[in-house]
């Protein structure tokens, strides 16, 4: 058993930056260099692989902090079997619904129709349901999730609120996805960057990260990855491309994450690791 001092909760948080930042952005220069479709040989290894930078990045902390025999951050929602993963169902059909209510909302707004067709279409060109479900699960949720919310998110906590932690990380989340802008075939090369598609997909990262953090303390690491997995598989089921649609998901996940953060019995489950009195408390090395 360890006493957890306030000052070793960020440790580790500069390491994991360094580590996912150059990781992918290494990968990803890669895949510009070569050009092509993101999904064409030999574009597609060094395209793939860059998504991995946050679970790497994680891995290289969970190393390090295991070496050094440091406390696991206090924030850290440990992966085991209990009632709080019972959250997970419900926290991802919320996530799915923020998307749809906003293409509802942009259809009766003049925007494009709700529509299923081109989803189909995305699905048949992967090989099914189950490919599609695979990929949507591993490319961006499995390889992002561990690094951002199970890595990052409960050292910003050492010293930050929900908010603040969830703006920040929306923000590093957000610069971490440019250089996709130049990669053809992705969905954010589709849009570009200097556009108003471009700035709404950047900007929408930031709500997101608001909404998987709130997951996160609800129910662990599980619950951002069903969080992100809703909102990017209803985002691409719907072909969601149209900047009204896109504005209306950025202000429906605005006001579902500022509702949610708000909505609290314990007042303290918002204070900064350090600012509250009980958080120095004994923990398990795990």
């Amino acid at each position: 058993m360890t006493i957890t001092p306030p000052v070793s909760q960020k440790s580790g948080l500069a390491l994991f930056w360094a580590v996912t930042f150059a990781t992918t952005w290494a990968f990803w220069f890669v895949a510009i260099k070569l050009g092509g479709p993101a999904m064409s040989s030999p574009t597609v290894i060094p395209y793939l692989l860059g998504g991995f930078g946050p679970a790497i990045g994680a891995i290289v902390v969970r190393v390090r902090r295991a070496r050094r025999r440091q406390p696991v951050p206090a924030h850290t929602v440990r992966l085991r079997l209990s009632p709080r993963l019972f959250w997970v169902l419900p926290l991802l059909v919320m996530a799915s619904a923020t998307v749809l209510a906003a293409a509802l909302l942009a259809d009766l707004l003049g925007g494009p129709a709700v529509s299923l067709t081109e989803g189909q279409k995305l699905i048949a060109t992967v090989g099914g349901p189950v490919p599609f479900i695979v990929s949507m699960l591993i490319g961006g949720p499995l390889a992002e999730e561990p690094g951002w919310r199970g890595t990052a998110y409960p050292r910003l906590r050492a010293s930050m609120s929900r908010l603040q932690a969830g703006l920040l990380l929306g923000v590093v989340w957000a610069v971490w996805h440019l250089p996709l802008f130049f990669i053809p075939g992705t969905v954010q090369a589709t849009f570009g960057l200097i556009s108003w598609s471009g700035l709404l997909f950047t900007l929408s990262v930031i709500p997101m990260a608001l909404l998987a953090g709130y997951a996160y303390e609800r129910a662990g690491v599980v619950a951002a990855i069903a969080v992100h997995f809703g909102i990017n598989t209803t985002v691409a089921l719907l072909s969601v491309n149209s900047p009204v649609t896109q504005a209306a998901i950025l202000a429906v996940q605005i006001i579902v994450a500022i509702a949610l953060l708000a909505w609290r019995r314990d007042r303290r489950a918002d204070l900064p690791v350090d600012a509250d009195p009980h958080s120095h408390r004994v923990v398990t090395n795990s």
